[in-house]
């Protein structure tokens, strides 16, 4: 039996970091076709060995860090068999650093501003003369998936400029949406404290505090997040956009 992303093409930015590279198995798993988009080659590579994809996993090195990236990492990277088009992009690139309110500082602003929310837009307008305008017709419209985060509900210290981006991103969420309808449907994920290499510093730091926060007494799993990206790109979720979906444990209800 098929799986139900069987002929379709999945790009998926940041694809060999720790969710990026859980998305890219279920995925896999549900018979697509990849292009895995990171800034590190050698993540990248290790990534199709541990996944073992073969054919099905394409990838393409770079920041993406323009417009012009963004487009040229989809033209060239994402050649697939078939009629050539895409069917989904799981946008999961950015940056995670601090950011000081300090005057002296505002180049750091600026980057995670550019890396969190600016280039999300630029991979959403690239991804779109790859849509497959023919199947949203028939009534399976192309999907685009954005990486929000609780830090724009909760706020963090020494994290407004990742805050603000990701708050940005559940704007970008809804106004896409609306002007994209009916051909894509755009939702947006916000994870909570998920077990990745990115998180590691903070839990290291303030592990105990954090669980005590979070209702579900635990940690999230990358897995967990690739399993809602799947259901945001599948057909379950064929009348669900605009949205941001919350996967903290709880923790943002705490």
């Amino acid at each position: 039996m098929m799986g139900e992303f069987a002929g379709k093409r999945v790009v998926i930015t940041g694809g060999a970091g720790g969710i990026g590279m859980e998305a890219a198995r279920a995925f896999l798993a549900q018979d697509a076709s990849l292009l895995l988009i990171d800034a590190n080659a050698d993540r990248l590579h290790d990534a199709v060995v541990r996944l073992g994809g073969g054919a099905q996993v394409a990838t393409w090195h770079s920041s993406i860090a323009t417009p012009a990236a963004c487009a040229e990492a989809l033209a060239q990277g994402g050649g697939t068999p078939g009629n050539g088009k895409l069917h989904a992009l799981v946008h999961l690139a950015g940056v995670f650093e601090p950011d000081p309110l300090d005057p002296a500082e505002h180049d750091v602003w600026d980057r995670a501003i550019a890396a969190n929310l600016t280039n999300a837009y630029d991979m959403a307008i690239a991804f779109l003369p790859h849509v497959d305008r023919a199947a949203a017709v028939r009534g399976q419209p192309a999907r685009i998936v954005l990486a929000s985060s609780i830090a724009y509900r909760r706020g963090g210290i020494g994290r407004a400029a990742y805050s603000a981006a990701k708050g940005g991103i559940v704007g970008l969420t809804r106004a896409l949406s609306r002007e994209l309808a009916p051909q894509v449907l755009v939702n947006a994920v916000a994870p909570g404290i998920i077990r990745t290499g990115m998180t590691t510093g903070v839990i290291a730091e303030r592990g105990e505090a954090l669980l005590s926060q979070i209702p579900l007494g635990r940690y999230g799993e990358a897995a967990e997040v690739a399993g809602v990206l799947c259901f945001l790109c599948g057909p379950a979720s064929s009348y669900i956009t605009g949205q941001t979906l919350t996967i903290d444990g709880g923790m943002t209800n705490a």
